[in-house]
């Protein structure tokens, strides 16, 4: 199926909104290297003024002669008239959890390569192999069966640029017959046959047995993504980043997925946790919010405090880290404020039995006992030199989505960001965010 690779790069293409300089993140793999052969040849058609392509590669040095494979896709792209750049994953490597870490990275590299090329978002090779691949594993491990949306279409990193995956209806089969059609090579990555991976244990799995099915799972996910919203809006209040607070009746309402899922998501940001708590804590917590007696339960560093006025959570005052901001650098304390100096060294910790939080938080309306708790755990910003004055920048920071936010949890996320006093996650470049699905 040759031609569904131009298909969809030229569907791609068209959904654009605006004029936008697109960056290929390209591996030298077949997946890759097809989505920047099609974009390139795409654009050749005169429907698509106002877009352009940039590519970068990013070398993770993880093995011998991936430098060399940078440069030959270096010299691809200069064959194409493409301007490529090729940014490099230095220092040392994590013994384990490589592939998360490197995941890590090399966006933060696709953003500085961004950032150079002048582009506004990034577009990724992903196929639907990978979604196959994806689905399989988090289902496995997914505990409010969030799973079977497998990988958004769209993807907002760092608060600040998209990530696209054109090609997640094509197989990757499809895109090697669109090379080999044109005489064009790629490379195998060797480390896509180490079992030590899970992908990897997974993708062989998958070549001999039954795929997982695919649903409309993005579409539902977003529709559900509104409906958290919708009870975040209505239902939840939060003070100061500190403190949210729930209305007895509708706390016990653990069985409506949309509300536990909206619950348990601002928990999370509460916490600074970058996810959602696994099944075993979701259950435990369940039975004592739907039991509705008075009383506190911790789960995911959050304590869920019940009491006949309603239920309030807030951070556990235990495992506070410190963290040290140089001159006028940022930084995230304990996953749940950012904090960016305005002239000298800083120090973050907790506030400890502060008065003058505690009161912020009465004035507010929590009840005394509640406001003294969620006072322990408020920033303290302190200058690194007793002698200089603390000039800061704080904010919350939503750990949840703030790094990786799937384009079909937008509502829920923008929901959650007014709630903690933040703007709105900026818009896509291209239409239907919200309710791009595979399948």
């Amino acid at each position: 199926m040759p031609d569904a690779v131009l298909d969809t790069a030229s569907s791609f293409l068209r959904s654009f909104i605006r004029p936008a300089r697109i960056l290929v993140a390209v591996s030298g793999g077949s997946d890759s290297k097809g989505l920047l052969v099609a974009l390139h040849a795409g654009l050749q058609a005169e429907e698509h003024r106002g877009l352009s392509l940039v590519a970068c590669t990013v070398d993770h040095a993880l093995r011998p002669g991936s430098a060399s494979e940078a440069e030959a896709v270096a010299a691809f792209c200069a064959g194409l008239g493409v301007a490529h750049r090729v940014y490099r994953w230095e220092g040392d490597k994590p013994r384990s959890g490589i592939q998360a870490a490197a995941r890590t990275r090399r966006y933060a590299l696709l953003c500085e390569a961004a950032d150079e090329l002048g582009a506004d978002c990034i577009a990724t090779g992903h196929t639907l192999d990978d979604q196959y691949e994806t689905i399989a594993m988090r289902s496995l491990r997914d505990a409010e069966g969030q799973g079977a949306a497998g990988m958004a279409a769209t993807m907002l990193y760092g608060r600040r640029l998209w990530v696209m995956r054109p090609f997640l209806k094509l197989r990757r089969g499809d895109i090697r017959a669109f090379l080999e059609a044109r005489g064009i090579g790629w490379i195998d990555d060797p480390s896509n046959a180490n079992h030590e991976f899970e992908r990897v244990r997974v993708r062989t799995r998958l070549a001999t047995g039954e795929l997982p099915a695919l649903s409309p799972g993005g579409r539902k996910r977003a529709a559900a993504a509104a409906r958290s919203a919708a009870f975040i809006e209505r239902h939840i209040r939060v003070c100061e980043g500190l403190a949210a607070e729930v209305s007895a009746r509708q706390a016990g309402n653990v069985d409506d997925p949309d509300w536990r899922r909206a619950l348990l998501s601002v928990a999370a940001v509460l916490g600074g946790r970058d996810h959602l708590p696994a099944r075993a804590t979701i259950e435990r917590l369940s039975a004592f919010l739907r039991s509705g007696e008075p009383g506190r339960l911790t789960a995911g560093r959050v304590v869920f405090d019940r009491r006949a006025s309603g239920l309030y959570l807030y951070r556990e005052a235990r495992s506070l880290p410190a963290l040290a901001i140089a001159p006028a650098a940022r930084g995230v304390w304990d996953g749940r404020f950012a904090v960016t100096s305005k002239g000298p060294a800083l120090t973050v910790a907790a506030a400890g039995a502060s008065g003058a939080w505690a009161q912020r938080l009465i004035d507010a309306g929590l009840p005394a006992g509640v406001a003294k708790r969620a006072a322990l755990v408020a920033p303290r910003i302190m200058p690194a030199d007793i002698a200089g004055e603390a000039s800061a920048e704080v904010e919350c920071h939503i750990a949840l989505f703030d790094t990786f936010l799937p384009g079909f949890d937008r509502i829920m996320a923008d929901a959650i960001a007014v709630l903690f006093g933040r703007d709105r996650y900026p818009a896509s470049p291209v239409r239907d965010v919200l309710t791009e699905m595979v399948g």
